[in-house]
């Protein structure tokens, strides 16, 4: 509040009037009055008991109007928010008007105890996942057995509550992660990536509609792992990063640009904080990753180790090699790739074994369940 309250005294006085009060603290308001509101009431209610020590204590009044009400509604609006909260802080910080008034205004005072603001802005994140050991402790201590059983269900219900939010976030994480490689990634027109592929200008308007982009757009992908590694070419060696994902790798060059990302010419464009720090950081300097072939689907992928004594004379160590077949089982292209060390190497043969062996199982799994199930559901 802090923080929120101090934010608010600036711009009344006309200062740092483009920050967004609901991306940083979204309903931390409603949340902080229905907190309170909950906790006075809970500890009236024990206070009156211990005044009265006769008297027996009925906790479920409290728990069906908080609980069966907007208190883990309001938490759940708030933790929906979070990641996109952290994702606009950490991008704030770069400024040095966003920095004073996060040092001197705010994390001088005494209440903050020497607290940044990203570590108090989890803090209901942590409260809803105590609730349920709240209503476990009070559904031991109840002895009626129609206050236990309606204590239990809450208990279980909040349970769900909380599974259900923490696949929301997932979701909305790795939604975020995807659009921002979405903007990061850039995909060549087929006869700039290939000499070969000659296209007269007049012709080039219709067959400009690139939807390669759209293959980044999916929900549903994950992306398992990412790195920076050198691949040989005939007569040097290219830096290039590799994107592992569920279903297929992409391999790109590296570039920067002169201007940096999210620099003031460009605005305060975010960077996603669940990309690697290697990645994030190369955002913000201004780079850019051109895809320099198609996507190698997991199933078309043949993964070779290379012996160290067959790269000598090239004078590469920790090298491996990736084989893209098309579907005659036909060699379209072949990858060396360099990693930095043996340990980064053997990470990467076995992150992308193991992808080609998950993708294999759940393409089998589907073949039979459709061989299975036919017809289609009812339901739908």
């Amino acid at each position: 509040k802090i923080f929120m309250n101090t934010l608010k005294y600036l711009q009344s006085n006309e200062f740092l009037l483009d920050v967004d009060l609901w991306r940083l603290f979204a309903n931390l308001e409603e949340l902080n009055k229905i907190s309170l509101s909950f906790l006075k009431t809970f500890f009236e209610t024990v206070k009156e008991h211990v005044s009265k020590s006769e008297s027996p204590t009925d906790f479920s009044s409290i728990l069906r109007k908080f609980f069966q009400g907007d208190l883990c509604q309001t938490h759940q609006i708030y933790c929906l928010n979070y990641t996109s909260a952290v994702f606009y802080l950490e991008n704030l910080r770069q400024r040095e008007d966003f920095g004073i008034y996060l040092k001197q205004w705010c994390e001088q005072n005494e209440q903050c105890k020497r607290l940044h603001l990203s570590e108090l802005l989890v803090a209901p994140l942590h409260r809803l996942t105590r609730y349920p050991l709240l209503l476990n402790n009070i559904w031991k201590r109840s002895t009626g057995e129609t206050e236990k059983d309606f204590i239990w269900s809450l208990k279980e219900k909040v349970e769900k509550s909380i599974r259900d939010l923490e696949g929301k976030v997932k979701w909305l994480d790795n939604f975020q992660k995807f659009r921002q490689l979405q903007e990061v990634i850039i995909w060549p027109q087929v006869w700039d990536r290939d000499k070969r592929f000659f296209v007269p200008e007049c012709l080039k308007q219709s067959l400009r509609e690139n939807s390669s982009e759209n293959i980044l757009s999916s929900a549903n992908r994950l992306l398992l792992h990412e790195g920076r590694l050198t691949i040989a070419e005939s007569t040097r060696l290219l830096d290039v990063y590799l994107f592992l994902f569920d279903d297929f790798l992409l391999i790109t060059k590296t570039k920067r640009n002169k201007k940096k990302y999210g620099g003031s010419d460009t605005g305060l464009i975010p960077v996603c904080p669940s990309l690697t720090p290697e990645l994030q950081s190369f955002i913000r300097e201004g780079g850019f990753c051109t895809v320099l072939d198609q996507p190698i689907p997991l199933d078309r992928l043949i993964l070779k180790n290379v012996d160290p004594v067959h790269v000598t004379v090239f004078s590469l160590r920790n090298a491996f090699l990736i084989q893209h077949e098309n579907r005659y089982r036909q060699c379209i292209a072949v990858f060396l790739l360099q990693a930095q060390t043996e340990t980064a190497k053997k990470t990467w043969m076995s992150q992308i074994e193991t992808a080609i062996s998950n993708y294999t199982t759940q393409r089998e799994t589907k073949k039979s369940t459709a061989f299975c199930f036919p017809a289609e559901s009812s339901e739908i």
